[in-house]
């Protein structure tokens, strides 16, 4: 599964209702005719098949993750925090409008989208396959121009994309072998990595945990 951030382009807050805050927001999860960092672009059209397959309930909708559900290692990283409630596209990309929940973390993500004088969540990540795609023919094409992707996952996200056209890309795929080197390149000793990736954090004691920080980066295979 690959990842691409966006920005959420023009950011609307869904306004109260008698009273009553519903927690809804609506940004772009992808846009359109960008090359991203790692040289692939969206063509328009390209989320065409897999909406339409949505509307007739041959396809799940997909979840509303935070982040990517980070290292998905506990129930709670996987938990989704809302649930997505439109899908379109339009001239200027993927337009999506969501729910948080009325959970603490979602209360928490929504609180950060509404801080002023700016949120200090601004960022929508979608988790895709690519289905079809044309590769480069000249040198200053894209490497890939995606003409069909299947949606896994739509993600808020603390860093939004860079860049004028604002489109970065994080590709995802670890292999074990990828996931311990990068675990030790952060300190982690020899035999440490393989139990993380076995049992999760709390399986090693909370000291051999300090100074480790996430890192971004394309791992892809």
């Amino acid at each position: 599964m690959h990842h691409l951030n966006c920005g959420l382009i023009e950011l609307k807050l869904a306004p109260a209702t008698a009273g009553v805050d519903t927690m809804s927001f609506e940004g772009y999860g992808a846009a359109f005719g960008n090359i991203d960092a790692y040289g692939d672009v969206i063509e328009p059209g390209a989320f065409a098949s897999y909406l339409a397959d949505v509307q007739a309930g041959k396809q799940n909708w997909p979840a509303m993750l935070l982040q990517h559900g980070g290292y998905g290692m506990t129930a709670e990283d996987m938990t989704p925090i809302g649930i997505w409630t439109s899908l379109a596209e339009d001239g200027k990309g993927l337009k999506v409008a969501g729910k948080l929940a009325d959970t603490p973390r979602g209360k928490e993500i929504y609180g950060l989208m509404k801080m002023t004088p700016r949120p200090a969540i601004d960022g929508l990540s979608i988790g895709y396959i690519a289905k079809e795609w044309e590769p480069r023919s000249k040198p200053d094409d894209p490497r890939r121009r995606l003409k069909r992707i299947d949606l896994v996952e739509i993600s808020p996200v603390t860093f939004p994309a860079n860049g004028k056209a604002r489109v970065d890309q994080v590709k995802s795929g670890l292999s074990i072998r990828e996931a311990e080197k990068a675990l030790r390149e952060v300190g982690f000793s020899q035999r440490k990595p393989q139990i993380i990736l076995a049992d999760g954090f709390k399986a090693i004691p909370r000291r051999d945990r300090r100074g480790f920080r996430r890192t971004g980066g394309d791992h892809s295979p």
